[in-house]
């Protein structure tokens, strides 16, 4: 039994998503920080308000609706993800295509599963003769 779990523990998929967990902690405290200080504040600076929590608030039967404060969150996880796109993806992405025009790798293309290519070529047989 606990030699199953130790194989468990030291296959390679479990220690690499440990390492993605600990890096993407560590990089969450980078983007909020660009979110927070950088564009959050210009934001403030166009909008007169640094978060919309006092934006669209509803009284009904005495419970307060605060429409504003999902819209904060929501302008908030924009933020995050543009962020990560124009700082994180789109660069790595840039740098994977210089590396591979670099060393003339070319993307194969996928190869179909027999199977899908034979139920491929039974739906167009079956379209020829309807």
């Amino acid at each position: 039994m606990l030699n199953g779990f130790k194989n468990f523990i030291m296959k390679g998929n479990v220690i690499d998503l440990a390492v993605a967990v600990v890096i993407g902690a560590a990089f969450s405290a980078v983007v909020n920080s660009l979110v927070e200080s950088v564009l959050m504040p210009f934001i403030s600076a166009i909008v007169g308000s640094p978060n919309f929590d006092d934006f669209a608030k509803v009284t009904l039967n005495g419970n307060e609706i605060q429409f504003g404060v999902f819209l904060t969150a929501l302008v908030n996880f924009l933020l995050i993800a543009a962020a990560v796109y124009f700082v994180i993806v789109m660069p790595m992405n840039k740098l994977i295509e210089h590396r591979d025009r670099k060393l003339h790798i070319e993307d194969k293309p996928a190869e179909v599963d027999p199977q899908i290519a034979l139920l491929t070529e039974i739906r167009d047989s079956l379209r020829e003769r309807a």
